[in-house]
């Protein structure tokens, strides 16, 4: 059988940068244990390369969304890590049931629904409280009602709102409101802090903490040490053309070239999840040089103007601008978005 032929772009992912924001996070936690969410693929750098790397730091508490994600996780680091722990923050449903009980994963639980079918299991789970955020979780009314009676539970979680604007009235109440229902409700850890959470003061940490996009490079640093970028995206050259000043590059003519000007063409486009919102905003670099992208990013393909960088020809791989922070600025998406928007398009290769 003929190997297939390897994707043209790349997905770049810093290990050593990973490591480093989880540790930033993990010092900052102080008592508290510092777990990591890699829901979302690792926020669509890769689940079991994220995963691997993290636990050879030392994390013991991973986060994931959904089972599916579970089961491409336990296929991946077979055998299972001692002490490496999988909670399911969407809780377990009838249909999921099945897979839960075969599973060393967790489940945290969000209704009143799923804590009855749970506790007739006899096994320990997580479960999640709503202090304010009025997504997923038990209300507080339900937490105290007698509900839980009788559930072993490891981990008692909720989840704070407005953590990313630390004045906001609401954190200081939902941690109050979290510490009132944990001092009520018997649990071995209590978890409320997410990335923004952590640099929020001791208050907010409880046991265990929950980081997210501030492991992947995103959002402030919890004190001054800063985070590196992780996530680097790099494109093969399929064409280079020479247009005239006045020509037009790409769809709607939204670029019109103003002298000669030597255009490279990429396998990059919106298909992989790099945002048409970058038309004529984003860049490539060349040997430090930035190479602005001239017309409309389209399902496939970008263009960029390397006339004053150093030569590239066909087949040459373009590092394409990806700092998360001003990226997301110019596309006018958050670095939530940004980074998992990024599809299985791309070969992903860990440094």
């Amino acid at each position: 059988m003929v190997e297939p032929a390897p994707p043209n772009a790349r997905l770049l992912v810093d290990r050593s940068a990973l490591v480093h924001n989880w540790q930033v996070f993990a010092r900052a936690s102080g008592a508290a244990a510092c777990g990591a969410a890699i829901k979302a693929d690792g926020y669509g750098l890769g689940a079991p390369g994220v995963a691997a790397a993290l636990i050879a730091a030392g994390c013991r508490d991973l986060f994931v969304a959904h089972w599916h994600e579970v089961a491409a996780l336990e296929q991946a680091l077979e055998p299972w890590p001692d002490q490496v722990r999988v909670a399911v923050l969407h809780g377990v449903g009838p249909a999921e049931m099945a897979q839960a009980l075969a599973s060393r994963a967790v489940p945290v639980l969000v209704t009143a629904a799923q804590v009855a079918a749970w506790k007739s299991t006899g096994r320990p789970a997580d479960v999640m409280v709503d202090t304010g955020i009025n997504r997923l979780g038990l209300t507080l009314v339900e937490a105290r009602s007698g509900l839980l009676d009788g559930l072993a539970i490891d981990t008692l979680h909720s989840h704070l709102a407005c953590s990313e604007d630390p004045g906001h009235p609401l954190n200081a109440w939902q941690r109050a409101a979290f510490a009132d229902v944990a001092a009520v409700v018997p649990a071995r850890r209590h978890a409320l802090a997410n990335s923004a959470g952590i640099g929020m003061g001791e208050g907010f940490r409880f046991d265990l903490t929950r980081p997210g996009i501030g492991i992947y490079g995103g959002g402030p640093a919890p004190g001054a040490e800063p985070l590196r970028d992780v996530a680097g995206i790099a494109a093969r050259i399929i064409q280079c053309r020479d247009i005239a000043g006045g020509d037009a590059v790409g769809y709607g003519a939204t670029f019109v070239a103003e002298r000669p000007t030597r255009i490279a063409v990429v396998a990059l486009g919106y298909a992989d999840g790099y945002p048409r919102s970058l038309s004529n905003r984003g860049w490539a670099v060349v040997d430090g040089r930035r190479c602005p992208l001239v017309g409309r990013v389209s399902m496939d393909m970008s263009c960029f103007d390397v006339t004053d960088a150093a030569p590239v020809a066909e087949g040459d791989w373009l590092t394409i601008g990806f700092d998360l922070a001003e990226t997301a600025a110019a596309a006018g998406r958050t670095e939530y978005e940004l980074l998992t928007g990024l599809g299985d398009r791309y070969a992903r290769v860990y440094t």
